[in-house]
């Protein structure tokens, strides 16, 4: 299946970001990325944010934020002022994935912002890590465990190299949730927990045609490095070649 749309996290530039904010933003534009995937942490530094995305004519369709004890009203607030469609929240620690009754409470979480994201015209989303996959109950996935318990409008951004480095086949999970995938994470490395040794998209063992190809509904794929040995720029500019020419939008 074709790209609808290659972003960029952030996240992924986010050193850079602490140095020179609009500098950097200018920089992701020049590599040709026309999306990003903001978060609130970067919306809340103040207005330089929102006006170098402006002025670099990039949007923002997915925003990451906590979706666990925060102010969901200005977390909304800001996604519907970057131009966000989906809120994804990306990180909830290892640690509280531990037993059932933790799935549990995450979900009971994330439906509480789904509705409330709907006031604001938004979707929520979960992004996962390796420890979703590793962690099992009577033989399901915790994150599949998770989204038993989700509205159906609860949307999921898989992190497809993660899922490998938790041990699930990747293609095998994509179409176990074919209906809640809506964004991808692509990354390339070696699958392991080195994140130093992440390589640029088509350079690694992430099967990323087929991947694609098993996502039916998707949205966005987006680009990130969650470290690389190198340069980032000359990164996220060897991701971007080798996946914009299957983007159709």
């Amino acid at each position: 299946m074709p790209l609808p749309l290659l972003s960029l996290q952030l996240y992924s530039v986010r050193n850079a970001l602490e140095e020179d904010l609009s500098g950097t933003i200018a920089r992701v534009a020049e590599v040709g990325y026309r999306q990003v995937e903001s978060s609130y942490k970067l919306y809340s530094r103040g207005p330089e944010f929102l006006d170098a995305v402006r002025a670099n004519g990039l949007t923002s369709p997915t925003m990451t934020s906590s979706l666990i004890d925060v102010d969901l009203d200005a977390v909304f607030s800001a996604a519907n002022e970057l131009g966000a469609n989906t809120v994804v929240d990306t990180f909830v620690p290892e640690q509280f994935w531990r037993t059932e009754a933790d799935v549990a409470r995450i979900a009971d979480h994330l439906n509480t912002a789904a509705e409330k994201a709907a006031d604001y015209g938004l979707r929520v989303g979960y992004h996962n890590h390796w420890w979703e996959l590793e962690r099992k109950f009577a033989g399901r996935t915790a994150l599949e465990t998770l989204v038993d318990r989700l509205r159906p409008e609860v949307v999921l951004e898989v992190d497809t190299y993660w899922v490998a480095v938790g041990g699930e086949n990747v293609l095998d999970l994509l179409g176990r949730q074919t209906d809640r995938v809506r964004y991808l994470h692509l990354k390339d490395g070696p699958v392991n927990h080195e994140n130093t040794q992440q390589l640029p998209a088509g350079q690694g063992k992430m099967p990323i045609p087929e991947i694609l190809d098993a996502v039916p509904h998707l949205e966005v794929g987006v680009v990130e490095f969650d470290e690389y040995s190198g340069d980032i720029f000359q990164g996220i500019a060897a991701s971007f070649a080798y996946l914009n020419p299957r983007v159709t939008a």
